[in-house]
């Protein structure tokens, strides 16, 4: 006898998990939750050695329905529909710190000047600036890769956890 298997849509295995075990996608929401705030700890702790202490305390991991509308996260940039859905979010300069930049110049914006104090303390004020560019300094992508695996083994943990207490009495 062959199995026969259908491919229906991560929208309607929810729907269609909802009708059976309604608590495997609570149980899915809090490991999600987990994985999201557990690959943030681990990003600032490998954050680069020269990144602010801001920067790592921007690094968080949250439901996207919490933040604003406005917040982007670090990876794929797009909302999900998924009312439960978690990320990982940052300052905005973690792509600066992850890929690096190119060197480039800086002008004043509307014909204005830049004015800033240098290292000796003397201010400076000059129509524009050459920056040296910087580095590429990996810590987002390379961090999540190495924990990917762990994290959808303990989602996958949590939905079947809960699928077994559900059918333990029926």
């Amino acid at each position: 006898m062959a199995f026969q298997t259908k491919i229906i849509g991560r929208e309607a295995l929810m729907r269609r998990l909802d009708e059976l075990v309604p608590e495997a996608n609570k149980a899915a929401a809090v490991a999600k939750l987990e994985v999201a705030r557990e690959a943030a700890s681990r990003i600032a702790s490998r954050a680069p050695a020269g990144a602010t202490g801001a920067y790592k305390d921007s690094i968080i991991g949250a439901r996207q329905a919490d933040m604003p509308a406005g917040e982007r996260p670090v990876f794929g940039g797009n909302p999900s529909k998924d009312p439960d859905a978690t990320a990982v979010y940052a300052d905005f300069t973690w792509k600066f710190l992850e890929h690096g930049t190119a060197p480039h110049l800086i002008k004043g914006r509307n014909g204005k000047r830049l004015a800033f104090t240098v290292r000796n303390g003397a201010r400076v004020s000059v129509p524009s600036v050459n920056h040296p560019g910087s580095a590429a300094q990996p810590h987002i992508f390379y961090t999540w890769k190495a924990y990917r695996k762990a994290a959808k083994a303990k989602i996958s943990r949590a939905i079947s956890k809960a699928v077994k207490e559900a059918t333990k009495g029926a």
